[in-house]
C-alpha cells in the first residue's frame, strides 16, 4: 500500500500492518514542493526496526512530482539532479528496497534527447554513492505533453543506457492503459504480455502500481480511478492478478480517496479480484 508519513516515518509501517499489508511505498518529503526536512536518525531508526518487526517487504518511496530528469531548461534540469540526489540519499538511510521516479518530459525536444537526458541525470545523481542495496525503478507514464516513457521501448531504451546502475521499472496499470496498451481485454492483455517481453523483459519489473483509468485508452491522460470502476474495470484486473506473468510482483495502490469510496475499499475490492474465482462469481451472483 501507498502510506502517509505524518506522524512519522514508523507510523507509515504499523498503518501497513493493520491493513495486513505486505509491502509499502511511501513519499519520503513533500511531493508537490521543492523544499525538505532533514530526516531525523531517531525516526529513520524507529523506521527500520518497524519495519523488521511487522515483516514489510519491499519498501518503496516515490520520488517528488516536480522532479524532471529530462528537462530542457538548465535551472530546473539542475534542481531536478540535485533533487532526484537526495532523494537517493534518504532512500539509502532510510533503508528503502526501491525508489520510483517518473523519467521525465522535454519539452520542446525529441524523445530521444529526453531518453539521453534521463540516462545522463541519474548517473549525475547516483555518481559516487553506494546504491546497491537500492534499486531505482523506471515507471511507465501515460504520455502526457511530451512526457518519455509512455512506450515500452522507451523504458527499455533507459534501463539500457543505465545497465552498469541496479535499475529495474515500476509498471503503473493506468498510464499503460492510457499509454495505448489494451490491458482491459483478454486479446490486448496479451498482446500487452508480448510488448513487455519483447521490450525491457518481465524480469525488470519490480512493482506494480495497481490503479484503475478514469481516461481512456490511449487517450494520454493521467488519471487514476477507483479499482473496477475505470476503462480497465473489473475483468481487466481479474486477468492481470491471475495472470502468472504478474505473480510474486509487488502491488501498490494509489487509487483516489473521496466521500463514496476509500483505500480499504479499493484494497478489499482488489483482494476479491485477486481470490480464487469460483470464489470471485459466487460474490457476483448474490
Amino acid at each position: 500500500m501507498h502510506a502517509s508519513i505524518a506522524g512519522g516515518l514508523a507510523k507509515a509501517a504499523h498503518t501497513a500492518r493493520d491493513k495486513s499489508c505486505d509491502c509499502l511505498q511511501i513519499f519520503s518529503r513533500n511531493p508537490r514542493g521543492w523544499k525538505t526536512n532533514p530526516l531525523l536518525d531517531s525516526d529513520i531508526s524507529s523506521m527500520r526496526s518497524t519495519r523488521d518487526d511487522v515483516g514489510l517487504w519491499p519498501l518503496a518511496i516515490h520520488s517528488v512530482y516536480l522532479i524532471n530528469l529530462a528537462a530542457t531548461d538548465e535551472v530546473l534540469l539542475a534542481r531536478s539532479r540535485e533533487a532526484f540526489r537526495e532523494e537517493i540519499t534518504r532512500a539509502i538511510s532510510i533503508g528503502a528496497d526501491f525508489l520510483v521516479v517518473h523519467p521525465g518530459n522535454p519539452v520542446g525536444a525529441s524523445t530521444d534527447y529526453g531518453i539521453a537526458t534521463a540516462i545522463e541525470s541519474i548517473k549525475l545523481a547516483t555518481r559516487g554513492l553506494k546504491i546497491d542495496r537500492l534499486t531505482i525503478l523506471i515507471e511507465n507514464t501515460a504520455g502526457q505533453g511530451s512526457s518519455i516513457g509512455c512506450r515500452f521501448d522507451q523504458v527499455a531504451d533507459l534501463a539500457a543506457g543505465l545497465n552498469d546502475l541496479p535499475i529495474g521499472v515500476c509498471l503503473d496499470t493506468a498510464h499503460t492503459l492510457a499509454a495505448g496498451y489494451d490491458i482491459s481485454t483478454e486479446k490486448g492483455l496479451k498482446q500487452t504480455i508480448r510488448e513487455v517481453e519483447r521490450s525491457f523483459g518481465f524480469d525488470k519489473i519490480k512493482l506494480i502500481h495497481c490503479n484503475d483509468s478514469k481516461a481512456p485508452l490511449g487517450s494520454r491522460v493521467d488519471r487514476h480511478q477507483h479499482i473496477g470502476l475505470g476503462h480497465i474495470g473489473d475483468e481487466g484486473f481479474r486477468r492481470i492478478m491471475h495472470n502468472s506473468k504478474f505473480q510474486g510482483v509487488p502491488f501498490i495502490l494509489e487509487t483516489p480517496v473521496d466521500k463514496e469510496r476509500d483505500y480499504n475499499w479499493n484494497l478489499n475490492r482488489i483482494r476479491e479480484l485477486a481470490g480464487p474465482e469460483e470464489v470471485n462469481a459466487a460474490r457476483e451472483e448474490r
